[in-house]
């Protein structure tokens, strides 16, 4: 398996840790409370008491510090070693010397180390599976882990037939282009991703207001900047319809319980499966 720092060196990878670990300082309780609401909204629950969180590609490390406030024994792995060490600083920001949170290194794509974690009552994988460079074979990899009549929660990138090519070529040139000539990619996706919303504010007299409470929009605490250069540069960069989700898990055994799509448009469509409690 070729190395993370090797990935990134050649301009296949884009630097999601460190993006995140920008993200870290504007973290605070009231993005906080909104992702643990929509984590609940999702799951269909009012805590996670005495559940089991396994939490793959913990990125900024928000869901793993949402779980475990609610109750759960958590375990968060990541393939970005700055993605890892964002996860450890909120544990030890929150949860310091926590036995029931695990915070380490791992990859989606690594069967020997997925092996190593046994099953899981809820294991969680936001918006990651579709940048691990083998989207189908991770969402292959994850079923194991999740225990019979246990929740599977993923969330993936949404196909679009004339816009994925595009941004797969905005994506892969971000990545590709030093760090001083990337603004020619990220200042026409800005305007292409922000523009029409800007304007609208400012039409309506109130000027960037969209953009000012992305997180309350969003739902998930997140800040719109971080996720508008997660956006641009997130690559490895792979999708699907919702069917083609849907049905992949109904062939394995898996009950969908919850959906929200993006109504065809660019983003995630997020899936909550139960697996069958017998074979």
């Amino acid at each position: 398996m070729t190395s993370h720092a090797a990935e990134i060196s050649k301009g296949e990878r884009y630097e999601f840790g460190a993006n995140w670990a920008l993200f870290l300082n504007v973290l605070n309780d009231e993005r906080i409370a909104l992702a643990e609401q929509s984590l609940c909204t999702m799951l269909g629950v009012d805590n996670l008491q005495g559940k089991r969180f396994l939490d793959i590609g913990s990125g900024s490390g928000l869901f793993s510090l949402v779980a475990r406030r609610l109750g759960a024994i958590v375990h968060s792995f990541d393939y970005d070693p700055q993605s890892v060490a964002c996860t450890a600083e909120l544990k030890r920001r929150y949860f310091p010397d926590d036995p029931d949170w695990v915070v380490e290194q791992g990859s989606a794509l690594d069967k020997d180390y997925l092996q190593t974690l046994g099953q899981w009552d809820i294991v969680y994988s936001w918006g990651v599976l579709h940048h691990t460079g083998a989207m189908w074979q991770a969402l292959e990899n994850v079923t194991p882990l999740v225990c019979k009549g246990g929740t599977l929660f993923v969330a993936i990138y949404n196909y679009q037939r004339a816009m994925t090519p595009v941004w797969t070529w905005v994506k892969r040139t971000y990545n590709r282009l030093p760090n001083g000539l990337r603004w020619l990619v990220l200042g026409p996706a800005l305007i292409r991703l922000w523009g029409p919303r800007t304007i609208y504010d400012l039409v309506r007299g109130k000027p960037f207001h969209t953009w000012r409470h992305y997180a309350e929009h969003g739902l998930r605490g997140m800040s719109a900047w971080r996720d508008v250069l997660d956006w641009v540069g997130g690559y490895p960069f792979e999708v699907a319809k919702p069917e083609e989700i849907f049905r992949f898990y109904r062939d394995r055994g898996f009950e969908l319980r919850n959906m929200v799509t993006c109504g065809g448009g660019l983003g995630c469509n997020e899936f909550v499966f139960a697996r069958a409690s017998s074979p």
